[in-house]
C-alpha cells in the first residue's frame, strides 16, 4: 500500500470559498455574517471535485490512500478572532470527513485547528476531540504562526502549547507542523513562508527539551523538512554548541519528514541525510506546485517517481517510506486499516 500522508482539499467546491468571503466581509459589517447552515454542498459536488482531481491523480500515479486535511493556505488563522476560526475550522473539517465517508478506501481525515493569534491554544481542544472521536481523524495540522507571517506566537517548546500536546499524546496522534497564508509581503506563502516555518520548527525543537516532557509526542515536518536536511551539519553543530544530545537522540525519535520535495536531487539528498525510519511518503498534490517540469515531462508533485528512481533506498526501505513508517507514526491510521483487514 502506498500512503500519502500530506493531502489537502485544495479542490473543494466553490461554495466553500464563497461562504468564506462572506464571513470575512462580515468582520466589517456584522449584519452580513453567514450562518454555518448557509453553506450547502451536496455529496455529488464533493464526488465531482475528488473524482476529477485527487482521486484521478492517485490512480494515475499509483498511490492508494491519502491523509486528507483542509486546504492549508485557506486556514488563514490571522483573519478575525477565535470565533471566526472556530466556525471556519468546523466547516472545513466536516468537508474532509465527508470526503472520507464517500471514498473510505482512498481518504482518511486529519484536522485543522481553530487557532487564532494571541488566543490560548487550549481553546482548540474541543474541535480536536470532536474530530478524533466523531470523525475518526488520524492526525492534526498545527500552525506554529497563527499571525500569518509575523511570528507573534511563542515557540513550539513553550508551555502554552502543552494542552494540545497532552491531547496528542492521549490520542496518540501526530501533528503536521504546517503554517497557512502569509500576510507579510516579505514572505511568499508557499515559496518562503512554508519552508521558513518547517526550518524554524526544527530549530525550535533543537533549542528546547520538549521531548523530555513528552517522550511519545510526534511531529511531521512537511515539505521535506524545509532547509533542515540540506543543512543537517549546521543543525548538528548548533545542537552540540547548545549542549544538546546528538540529533538522533534529541529529535529523531519524535520528528519525521515527508517527501514533498519536487525534484530528484532533493529526494536523493533527503534519503541520504535523514534515516529511512524518519521519512514518510507524501506529495501534497494539487498544492503549491501544480505544473509540469519541462526537464522531465512529468508533474513536479508526482513524488512517487523520485522515490522509485533514487538509488539510496532498497526495496525494503521503499516499503517503509511508502507504508510502514506511516502506519507506525499514524497509529490510528494503522488501526483503521487493520479493522478493514489491511
Amino acid at each position: 500500500m502506498i500512503i500519502d500522508v500530506h493531502g489537502h482539499y485544495t479542490t473543494a467546491p466553490a461554495a466553500l470559498g464563497a461562504w468564506r468571503d462572506l464571513q470575512i466581509a462580515a468582520l466589517k459589517d456584522p449584519g452580513k455574517k453567514p450562518k454555518a447552515a448557509d453553506l450547502k454542498i451536496s455529496d455529488d459536488e464533493i464526488r465531482e471535485t475528488i473524482e476529477a482531481n485527487q482521486l484521478r491523480l492517485m490512480k494515475e500515479r499509483g498511490s492508494d490512500l491519502t491523509i486528507f486535511s483542509p486546504r492549508a493556505s485557506f486556514m488563514a488563522h490571522h483573519i478575525g478572532d477565535f470565533e471566526t476560526s472556530s466556525t471556519w475550522a468546523a466547516l472545513c473539517n466536516e468537508l474532509c470527513f465527508r470526503v472520507s465517508e464517500l471514498f473510505p478506501d482512498h481518504f482518511i481525515p486529519a484536522a485543522m485547528l481553530p487557532q487564532s493569534p494571541g488566543v490560548d491554544p487550549k481553546t482548540c481542544i474541543p474541535e480536536l476531540v470532536k474530530c478524533v472521536e466523531q470523525y475518526g481523524n488520524v492526525g492534526i495540522n498545527l500552525n506554529p504562526d497563527p499571525s500569518g507571517g509575523h511570528w507573534t506566537s511563542p515557540p513550539l517548546t513553550d508551555r502554552s502549547w502543552y494542552p494540545i500536546y497532552e491531547k496528542m499524546v492521549e490520542y496518540d496522534i501526530p501533528a503536521m507542523v504546517h503554517v497557512s497564508t502569509s500576510c507579510n509581503a516579505c514572505f511568499h506563502t508557499t515559496g518562503a513562508h512554508y519552508i521558513n516555518a518547517d526550518t524554524t520548527a526544527v530549530m525550535q525543537l533543537i533549542q528546547g527539551d520538549l521531548f523530555k516532557d513528552f517522550p511519545t509526542l510526534k511531529f511531521l515536518i512537511p515539505h521535506g523538512g524545509g532547509a533542515a536536511p540540506y543543512h543537517w551539519g549546521r543543525y548538528r553543530g548548533l545542537a552540540q554548541e547548545l549542549k544538546k544530545p546528538l540529533l538522533e537522540e534529541h529529535l529523531l525519535n519524535n520528528i519525521y519528514f515527508d517527501t514533498c520535495v519536487y525534484h530528484q536531487p532533493g529526494i536523493n539528498l533527503l534519503t541520504e541525510v535523514i534515516p529511512v525510519k524518519n521519512i514518510l511518503f507524501a506529495s501534497e498534490m494539487i498544492g503549491a506546485v501544480r505544473g509540469i517540469d519541462p526537464q522531465t515531462g512529468h508533474y513536479y508533485d508526482d513524488t512517487k517517481r523520485y522515490i522509485e528512481a533514487t538509488q539510496n533506498l532498497t526495496a525494503e526501505e521503499k516499503h517503509a517510506v511508502y507504508e510502514g513508517n506511516a502506519r507506525r507514526v499514524f497509529t490510528r491510521l494503522d488501526a483503521a486499516l487493520k479493522a478493514k483487514g489491511l
